[in-house]
């Protein structure tokens, strides 16, 4: 169930500090990233530690998203709905994992570094929650400088 708050969270103060924001203002540079980054990496962080976790390779349009994370294009609310797709599938494919399965090995990446279920549970957990604030302070940064 931490997850599924974890990802409450991320809905609720995305909303919150976004708000108001324009267009311009998502990718301008900020203490070395931009909001529009943010956003993106956790639709594609989440969408791909997903795959980790239900035993599926990484897709070719997954890959080519995460070379394109730092780059431009994106709207506000085209970024916002890219979040909301990823938390709502992950939460989709998360009711399906077995409670007796939460040690059961996975592996993550090119170089299959092992982890177990429960382990890439916490990782989306801890990973959306930590570019979460990221992203909380960016656009706080922005509205301070207008």
């Amino acid at each position: 169930m931490p997850v599924f708050f974890s990802y409450a969270q991320v809905r609720e103060d995305l909303h919150k500090h976004t708000v108001g924001l324009s267009d311009e203002q998502v990718w301008q540079r900020c203490a070395g990233q931009s909001l529009g980054f943010q956003l993106k990496h956790i639709a594609g962080s989440v969408d791909r530690i997903t795959s980790y976790l239900m035993v599926r390779p990484l897709s070719d349009e997954q890959l080519a998203f995460l070379k394109q994370e730092l780059q431009p294009p994106g709207s506000l609310p085209e970024l916002l709905a890219l979040v909301e797709h990823s938390l709502t599938y992950s939460e989709s494919q998360l009711k399906n994992v077995d409670a007796d399965s939460l040690y059961a090995p996975r592996t993550v990446g090119r170089r299959a570094l092992p982890t177990t279920v429960i382990g890439l549970i916490v990782h989306l957990a801890e990973h959306t929650q930590r570019h979460l604030g990221q992203a909380i302070l960016i656009a706080k940064l922005l509205r301070q400088t207008g």
